[in-house]
């Protein structure tokens, strides 16, 4: 990897929001530790954009943190406008790579091979973010709900917490006579993608609506981003929501036992939802590493809703210090160092099956 090569600032490129990281940088090293923090040798200095996934936004920050702290001039500029936006600013050349929590799509990587001169763009697992089912409902803890049930509150069928179906859930807990708030995202979301992905999986027979980055059922409030999903399920007794784990952990949401196909109410843990992922098929080729999540996993102990959150990039395309600082800043997300730096954050480790193909893959990235 070079070493103390500078980019000048990107021409012409303007990322609405970007999020000023050199707070990031050597003001905040203290704090770093040196465990986590990239070997000497593997930075690059240079200015360099990305965009996309609010969900691993807090795993960006912690990465940016302890990355520049051993690579002094090296700055990220990351904006977590969402999965889609960050996906149309990669293919628009304002971003020299792209969080998402879903894979490309067909018509997307066209888009994107376009962007990397005619090569692949990459689907690169880095963080797995467990999607919690989150709830504001006082005198109520250890909420357990199943597939179906779950699918008829955000469908709008079940509209009282003292259903019997979720009575049938809960034998043991007091349901209060009040109605069901329930949040959705407002914006294109990768979570969204992931949440109806697995209703659309477990619950067919109830869950019918249109899945994707859209929010499509009927009713509910709207909240922009995980940070206005969270403010909404906070602020409103009654509502339940989904959220990325670490939006949850932060808000201090109670957040429901979700049951899985072996038909245990299973709380959500970095260690249980990793399980699920350690059982997801690649169904990417080559060095793309897409994965297909299975939400009915009946491996005991699973946490099913679960989100894995890429970073996409060229395979090929990329040149000069822009690409050299991408393939040296996944590199390090990548390595041991940056997967023990998600500790904490409400993120689950990526098996290390798959994360050692991950490595592979950032390491067949070429940079001209």
């Amino acid at each position: 990897m070079k070493n103390g090569i500078r980019l000048a600032a990107l021409g012409g490129v303007i990322l609405t929001g970007a999020l000023a990281l050199s707070a990031c940088g050597s003001d905040d090293n203290a704090n770093v530790d040196p465990s986590a923090a990239p070997a000497d040798g593997n930075c690059v200095e240079a200015t360099v954009n990305a965009a996309g996934s609010s969900a691993q936004k807090n795993a960006i920050d912690e990465w940016i943190k302890n990355y520049t702290a051993n690579c002094a001039g090296a700055v990220l500029n990351y904006n977590p406008s969402g999965s889609g936006a960050g996906i149309e600013a990669f293919n628009g050349k304002q971003a020299s790579f792209a969080g998402s929590d879903s894979a490309l799509k067909p018509e997307e990587a066209t888009a994107a091979q376009t962007r990397c001169a005619g090569n692949t763009a990459l689907n690169l697992p880095m963080v797995v973010g467990p999607v919690a089912v989150a709830y504001n409902l006082e005198g109520v803890d250890g909420l357990q709900l199943s597939p179906v049930t779950l699918a008829k509150i955000f469908a709008g069928e079940i509209k009282k917490w003292n259903d019997p179906a979720i009575a049938a859930d809960n034998p043991d807990a007091k349901l209060p006579d009040e109605a069901i708030t329930t949040v959705h995202r407002a914006d294109e979301s990768g979570t969204t993608d992931n949440f109806t992905k697995y209703l659309t999986a477990v619950a067919p027979d109830v869950w019918k609506f249109e899945g994707g980055k859209v929010w499509t059922a009927p009713g509910g409030q709207g909240g922009t981003k995980s940070d206005g999903v969270t403010t909404l399920i906070k602020q409103s007794k009654g509502a339940i929501g989904y959220v990325e784990m670490s939006y949850a952990e932060n808000a201090a949401l109670s957040t429901v036992k979700v049951q899985n196909g072996a038909g245990e109410f299973t709380e959500l843990t970095a260690e249980s939802a990793s399980k699920t992922i350690a059982g997801a098929e690649v169904t990417g080729t080559g060095n793309d590493l897409a994965l297909k999540i299975d939400y009915a996993t009946k491996t005991p102990g699973a946490y099913p809703i679960v989100l894995v959150t890429y970073e996409i990039a060229c395979e090929k395309g990329l040149t000069g210090p822009e690409g050299e600082f991408v393939k040296s800043f996944l590199t390090y997300t990548a390595s041991d160092a940056g997967q023990a730096a998600l500790e904490g954050l409400g993120y689950a480790p990526l098996p290390q099956e798959i994360i050692t193909k991950v490595r592979a893959s950032v390491e067949a990235i070429a940079v001209s």
